[in-house]
């Protein structure tokens, strides 16, 4: 099992940051580890998006996303390569006229992974990611 969570300030309102999060087919142009990225289908609030990533290696999952904007997001893994289970979540406020965004993540994997490389896949790119989602709110925001 790996998890992983961290809290982050971002200089826009949460109604912008989570038009950031949940614009899935964007991912691909600000995360670099991300190659594809797709809605499959929508239920209301929820929608299954299928992901293409590039980690060590090359793998695909599907998480149900359920969006309660402007406020939360949510996921489960829905079938996938890699992970044998995935759960995760963006928590959202405003403060002092920023976006505070919590970010949580656990995930347990198919096939053996040393611990050491299991946290590696999702702490060392968290750092990364979460520069990324910086980088993407100063250009449209900024």
């Amino acid at each position: 099992m790996a998890a992983a969570t961290t809290t982050e300030k971002f200089p826009c309102s949460s109604d912008q940051f989570f038009a950031i999060i949940s614009n899935y087919e964007s991912y691909p142009e600000f995360l670099s580890e991300v190659k594809k990225c797709k809605v499959i289908e929508t239920k209301g609030n929820k929608k299954l998006v299928e992901f293409q990533v590039s980690v060590i290696k090359t793998f695909s999952y599907r998480l149900w996303i359920t969006e309660e904007k402007p406020k939360s997001m949510s996921w489960t893994l829905d079938s996938g390569d890699l992970f044998k289970t995935s759960v995760g979540s963006w928590e959202l406020s405003e403060a002092g006229g920023q976006t505070v965004a919590k970010y949580g993540v656990d995930a347990t994997f198919k096939v053996f992974v040393p611990g050491p490389i299991a946290k590696a896949l999702v702490n060392v790119n968290l750092p990364n990611m979460m520069r990324a989602y910086q980088e993407r709110v100063k250009k449209k925001y900024g």
